[in-house]
């Protein structure tokens, strides 16, 4: 009988959850997490490591050292869309598959990006603070700016499986939807712009691409300033895609009436970071994907991964280019 798949469990469900998460492979699989959540526990715990399951807080990065010394590994998955927790590239060199969860969260993450929309068309959470304040800010709130949504054009960056459900939710609300991303997707229910142009007929601008070295800081201050007067950014992306320094100088000049930022630069963000100060920001702690149905779907495209992996079948979604079929080491 083959000795049980040794599998890791960074992300932080604790030991019995995540035992019980992978119950039905019985005694094929033995799981365990570090002793510690901390580098030094992870580390310790790599070498004998044949599948890890991902830090989702990006608490536990697999780098290049942390690849080196998992000397079995055979396969990674993600309990999240992101892997920029992951050093993709020396697990690719290594031979090691990597899987996200792809279109696992894509109807909450998109129906926040709307929701925020909305929030700063029409100011509610500025009218919000007002009126628990005391006063009665009618005037002063027309005054600042309102919108119907309808009447707004929306530019999606990024057109995988959020940026897909954005573009059909946004249209349905009646907004002329269009779209950049890196190769057209004929199937589109949106229009293909090339970025630029896409920049300069956006109201709306919903960032939704993965954060990558190709997309790292792609919205600077040049591109930002090819926005119309007074839009609005939606950021559920990364904050690496567009940096803070860039929105607050958006903001400030006017080219950027508000911005909804669910990720940032870096998380969570100083408490004297000058953009938790502005009230033309709707903040969020990144948690535009985190619903019930949403970690419902997550978890179990981890657990139908991880068996896939462990009874030969070949496992899903898939990032870096290698056979979906997981071998032993």
């Amino acid at each position: 009988m083959a000795a049980p798949w040794r599998v890791l469990m960074l992300s932080p469900f604790g030991r019995e959850v995540a035992r019980g998460l992978l119950a039905p492979l019985g005694d094929a699989v033995d799981v365990d997490v570090p002793e510690t959540r901390d580098r030094a526990g992870m580390l310790a715990a790599l070498p004998e490591a044949e599948i890890v399951v991902g830090d989702y807080t990006g608490l536990l990065a697999v780098d290049a050292e942390a690849v080196a010394a998992a000397r079995r590994l055979a396969f990674v998955q993600m309990p999240s869309v992101g892997t920029d927790s992951l050093d993709v590239a020396a697990l690719t060199a290594a031979g090691v598959p990597v899987a996200n969860t792809a279109g696992a969260n894509a109807r909450a993450v998109a129906e926040w990006a709307v929701g925020a929309a909305f929030a700063l068309c029409r100011q509610l959470a500025w009218g919000d603070r007002g009126v628990r304040a005391g006063g009665w800010p009618q005037r002063a709130l027309i005054a600042r700016g309102t919108r119907e949504i309808h009447a707004q054009r929306v530019g999606i960056v990024g057109y995988g499986a959020i940026g897909a459900e954005a573009a059909r939710l946004f249209g349905a609300l009646g907004c002329a939807v269009s779209y950049w991303s890196r190769r057209r997707r004929p199937e589109a229910a949106a229009t293909y712009r090339e970025l630029d142009d896409l920049l300069a007929v956006s109201d709306i601008l919903v960032l939704a691409v993965p954060l990558t070295a190709e997309t790292t800081g792609l919205l600077d201050d040049r591109r930002l300033a090819l926005l119309p007067d007074r839009a609005l950014l939606v950021n559920v992306a990364r904050g690496g895609v567009v940096s803070d320094a860039a929105v607050l100088a958006a903001l400030e000049s006017g080219r950027l009436a508000g911005a909804a930022l669910d990720v940032f630069e870096e998380e969570p963000p100083a408490a004297d970071h000058p953009l938790r100060s502005r009230e033309d920001v709707l903040l969020s702690p990144h948690a535009a994907g985190a619903t019930g149905q949403s970690q419902l779907n997550i978890v179990s495209a981890v657990r139908d991964n991880v068996i896939a992996a462990v009874e030969g079948r070949d496992v899903t979604n898939v990032v870096n280019g290698l056979s979906p079929q997981v071998r032993r080491r």
